[in-house]
């Protein structure tokens, strides 16, 4: 699994959310608790992972849905 974005605002986490799961791509949200263990303060980001072989998909997708801005950098050489 590869981080496609990570973010404390949780209605960029849903849009990302809704846009891959409509294209039909597995994900993952992690850290979605965080916050409520840290005390609800909404601080701890929330961190959204495809799997390696859709990373380029869903890069585009994103980038498609305007908010390519918000994706985590490709680390790959």
């Amino acid at each position: 699994m590869k981080e496609l974005i990570r973010s404390n605002d949780p209605v960029l986490v849903s849009f990302v959310s809704a846009l891959l799961k409509e294209a039909g791509i597995a994900f993952t949200v992690l850290d979605t608790n965080m916050s409520v263990m840290e005390g609800s303060i909404g601080v701890l980001p929330q961190r959204v992972l495809v799997e390696e072989i859709s990373v380029d998909k869903a890069r585009t997708l994103l980038t498609e849905a305007g908010v390519g801005n918000d994706l985590e950098r490709d680390n790959r050489s």
